[in-house]
């Protein structure tokens, strides 16, 4: 059990996504969310424990969140958690610890792809991908905007919109 539901955690929490390099197999979830679970009942600042929760979408992304207002992740809380889900990562064979590259869905509920930026950018350059091509957006710091639904958007409405396409993000 984490130690608190995601969905207890408050709208200003502090939100990290951790994108897999691929899908997740049923028994890898278990695997990582029972490692993340164990790991968060453990999880502390300068030895004052973090009220934390996580989720998993998608199959590929691990959602963790902290209420700052109980207590503040240090920098080297940061780290261990980063530090110790990349020797996770290592051991299921995925990596966790990935803000290079761009997840996007090709079509309506189709399979999570997975490209660097410059293969992305090729792609956005043929017109295999555009502004209406639904992106994962692995930069959100806030459990607000994650309940917006800002994870999961069409390119022009992240930061890929400005980054590929020339479009500013709306609002």
């Amino acid at each position: 059990m984490p130690r608190i539901a995601f969905d207890d955690l408050p709208d200003h929490g502090r939100l990290w996504v951790f994108p897999a390099s691929r899908g997740l197999a049923p028994a890898e979830v278990s695997a990582l969310l029972a490692w993340v679970d164990a790991y968060l009942g453990e999880w502390t600042a300068h030895g004052a424990p973090l009220r934390s929760g996580r989720e998993l979408r998608a199959e590929h992304f691990l959602l963790v969140g902290v209420d700052e207002d109980a207590e503040a992740p240090s920098g080297c809380s940061i780290d261990a958690l980063m530090n110790q889900l990349r020797d996770l990562g290592g051991t299921m064979g995925v990596t966790l610890i990935d803000h290079a590259s761009v997840w996007y869905r090709d079509g309506d509920d189709a399979e999570i792809h997975r490209v660097s930026r410059p293969e992305f950018r090729r792609l956005a350059r043929d017109g295999s991908v555009g502004p209406d091509t639904v992106v994962f957006d692995t930069t959100l710091t806030r459990l607000s905007q994650v309940r917006a639904g800002k994870l999961e958007v069409p390119a022009r409405d992240a930061w890929h919109g400005r980054a590929f396409f020339g479009v500013a993000p709306a609002g």
